[in-house]
């Protein structure tokens, strides 16, 4: 079971995890939820085409403008706090590996911290647990904040993800984070380049078989891009490909831009593995 927010879901529940960014460089929106309303309505819509939660984050992953932790403060706490007044069902997910800006937040209403860069601050899992938050724990390869990959070798990536997700969960609950709150990551494209994010998802079964949660964020990925040759605008097809082989391996949440899209493909597979009913039956029964 996994519990985040108010919302408890079941082993073979997948989830749909909207990213909301609070940016104005977004390497997929460029900005067009950097602003307060647009914002907002982006949270509403994806609530209503599916998602259970909203992940919002203050600064995009890749290399730009310098942004303080100040500056992410700036462009998180408050729309965190206005997102639990309008929406209190829903998980509230902040993608920071800050620990300053994850009390922020917590103390704004945040369920789960979403730490993408492999527990660079250590004391961002100790926040999780005094706030009795959610966990992300991600696979970076030790790569640093904001930072690209440059000729990363690995012996055995799969190996590696397990070692440091595993690891780093392990850690968190020791610190008294909940164990039924805590996710581990592979990564796709942090620290790896296109063939490791491949392995990582031909090999996500291994992950599942920890027996934490995994969550994928495959969104219009470089990995998917440099498959089939595509602009991020032209990789939705690319990403609910793999988002199909996710859940057919068994990741539980999906971290997505296109929320409906993906919330119809997690149900088609759910349904073709025998573990939800058709939404409708009536072929051969009339």
């Amino acid at each position: 079971m996994l519990r985040l927010g108010r919302h408890e879901f079941g082993p073979d529940e997948t989830v749909v995890m909207a990213i909301v960014n609070r940016t104005p460089d977004s390497f997929y929106d460029q900005g067009a939820t950097f602003h307060d309303e647009p914002a907002l309505a982006r949270v509403e819509a994806a609530v209503a085409e599916g998602a259970a939660i909203v992940d919002i984050g203050g600064v995009k992953a890749g290399p730009g403008v310098e942004v303080t932790a100040e500056e992410e403060a700036r462009r998180t706490v408050g729309f965190v706090a206005e997102v639990r007044r309008r929406l209190p069902d829903v998980v509230i997910s902040v993608d920071t590996w800050r620990a300053e800006v994850g009390e922020a937040v917590c103390e704004s209403g945040a369920d789960l911290l979403n730490d993408a860069w492999g527990g660079v601050d250590p004391r961002l899992a100790e926040v999780a647990a005094r706030y009795g938050v959610g966990l992300v724990c991600t696979h970076a390869g030790g790569a640093r904040p904001r930072t690209r990959p440059h000729r990363v070798t690995y012996d055995d990536v799969m190996a590696d993800i397990l070692r440091v997700t595993v690891g780093l969960a392990e850690r968190a609950a020791a610190l008294g984070v909940p164990r039924e709150s805590i996710l581990i990551d592979p990564g796709h494209d942090f620290g790896k380049n296109t063939r490791h994010s491949l392995e990582a998802t031909r090999r996500l079964g291994e992950m599942v078989e920890t027996g934490w949660p995994v969550l994928v964020s495959l969104s219009n990925k470089d990995f998917v891009g440099e498959t089939l040759n595509r602009p991020v605008k032209e990789r939705v097809l690319g990403t609910l490909a793999a988002t199909a082989v996710s859940a057919w391996l068994g990741a539980q949440v999906y971290r997505v831009h296109e929320v409906a899209e993906t919330r119809q493909t997690l149900d088609m597979v759910a349904s073709i593995a025998g573990r939800r009913p058709p939404a409708v039956a009536r072929r051969g029964l009339a």
